[in-house]
C-alpha cells in the first residue's frame, strides 16, 4: 500500500460518520474514487456510488456500508451533563472513562463518559456494567446554557475519539473498521479494475451505503434504484481465534486466514460457486461460514429487491467488533481486493446467475 492510499484509508477511518450522519465520510470517499470512475453520485439519504462502464450493460454491484456505531444526545441536565442513547450496536458495557467526539452546530466537541473512581464506587455485592441510560457525559459545562454555548443540543451524534493505528507487523487497530474498511476495499477494487479496463466485460458499481447498522436501509434503497444483475456485499465478520469464543456456536474464522464467504439464505449458490472457483484459480485463501436464517449484513437487504438480485457475502475477518480496538490484518484486506477484482473480471458476455430447471 503506497503512502497516498494509506493516508486515504486512515483519513476515512478517522472521519466520524455514525448512522444517519454519514456524509463527512461519504464526501471523502467520493473524492477518492472519482479518478477511477466514469460517474459518482449519491441519493437522498447519502448512499454514494461510483460507476465504471465496461463492454456491456451487465451490472455488478460491489457494496459496503459507510456508517459506524455511535451515540446521540438524549437529554441535557441543568448541571450541564449529557445523557446519551446508542446509535446502532454500541457496546456501552465498555463506555465508562472513554472520550467522545460530538458533531455539534459549532464543530466538534470533546466529551468524557463519566467514570466514578474505583476507590469511591459502591461495589458491595459485586458490580455490573451500567445500562446506557445510566451513563453521563461531561463536556466541561456547568449548566444547560454552557452546553448550548458549545453548540450542542439533543439529537447531536457522537463517536468514540479513538483513531486508527498500525498494530504489530501487518495489522490495523481502531474504531470504525466496521465497515469503512469495506468502503476502502471497494474503492481499491474499482481502482484496479480501472487500470484493467480493457479486460472489463461488465459495468461495475462500487456502492457505499448508509444505515446498515440500524437495518440495511441504504442498501435496500440503492439496490431498488440501480437494479444490478449481480451483487457482492463486503462486510466484516467475527474472527473467532481469540480466547473464550466457542467455535461450535460462532464458527471458525482466523485473522490472517483470508476472506470468508457465507453459504446459505441470502447468498446465491451460483455466485458463491463463481467466487470459490475464482479464489481457487488465483490461489486466494478462503474461509467459510454458514447462514441458516439471516446474515446480519446488507446482503439481507439486497437479494430480495424487485424480482431478486443474485448476491453473495464476502467478509473480512475482524477481532473485537463494535469496540475501539477493532483489529484487521492487511493480508486479508489485500486478498479481499484481489478476490473481488478477479470475480468482476471473470464475468463474460452472456453470463447469467439465474437458476434454471
Amino acid at each position: 500500500m503506497d503512502k497516498a492510499t494509506k493516508a486515504f484509508l486512515f483519513d476515512l477511518l478517522n472521519t466520524p460518520s455514525p448512522t444517519g450522519f454519514e456524509m463527512p465520510g461519504q464526501r471523502k470517499w467520493a473524492a477518492w474514487v472519482k479518478s477511477s470512475a466514469d460517474a459518482v453520485a449519491c441519493d437522498a439519504y447519502g448512499s454514494t456510488w461510483a460507476t465504471l462502464e465496461g463492454k456491456s450493460p451487465f451490472k455488478v454491484m460491489l457494496e459496503a456500508h459507510a456508517d459506524e456505531i455511535g451515540f446521540m444526545i438524549k437529554a441535557v441536565t441543568k448541571e450541564g451533563y449529557l445523557h446519551v442513547d446508542r446509535i446502532g450496536g454500541s457496546d456501552y458495557a465498555t463506555a465508562r472513562g472513554r472520550k467522545l467526539i460530538f458533531q455539534g452546530d459549532l464543530g466538534p466537541v470533546t466529551g468524557i463518559i463519566g467514570n466514578t473512581a474505583i476507590h469511591i464506587r459502591d461495589r458491595s455485592g459485586g458490580e455490573k456494567a451500567p445500562e446506557v441510560h445510566e451513563l453521563y457525559v461531561d463536556v466541561g459545562a456547568d449548566s444547560e446554557k454552557d452546553v448550548a454555548k458549545l453548540g450542542l443540543r439533543v439529537g447531536h451524534p457522537a463517536v468514540y475519539a479513538d483513531g486508527v493505528d498500525d498494530f504489530g507487523t501487518n495489522r490495523l487497530v481502531g474504531r470504525a473498521l466496521d465497515n469503512r474498511i469495506g468502503g476502502f476495499i471497494i474503492a481499491e477494487t474499482l481502482r484496479r479494475l480501472h487500470k484493467d479496463r480493457k479486460k472489463l466485460n461488465c459495468t461495475v458499481i462500487a456502492a457505499n451505503c448508509v444505515q446498515e447498522e440500524i437495518g440495511g436501509y441504504g442498501a435496500r434503497m440503492l439496490t431498488y434504484r440501480l437494479q444490478p444483475d449481480v451483487a457482492v456485499c463486503l462486510d466484516v465478520t467475527h474472527a473467532t481465534d481469540t480466547p473464550g469464543i466457542e467455535k461450535s456456536k460462532h464458527g471458525a474464522v482466523k485473522l490472517g486466514g483470508g476472506p470468508s464467504i457465507t453459504h446459505g439464505t441470502c447468498c446465491h449458490p451460483l455466485v458463491i460457486q463463481r467466487l470459490v472457483k475464482t479464489a481457487d484459480k488465483h490461489s486466494i485463501p478462503l474461509q467459510h461460514e454458514s447462514s441458516s436464517r439471516y446474515s446480519g449484513t446488507d446482503t439481507d437487504s439486497i437479494y430480495h429487491i424487485r424480482e431478486g438480485t443474485p448476491s453473495a457475502l464476502v467478509s473480512l475477518p475482524l477481532r473485537y467488533m463494535h469496540s475501539v480496538v477493532e483489529c484487521a490484518d492487511l493480508s486479508d484486506i489485500e486478498h479481499v481486493i484481489s478476490l473481488l477484482s478477479a470475480f468482476v473480471l471473470s464475468i463474460k458476455p452472456g453470463d447469467s446467475f439465474a437458476q434454471t430447471l
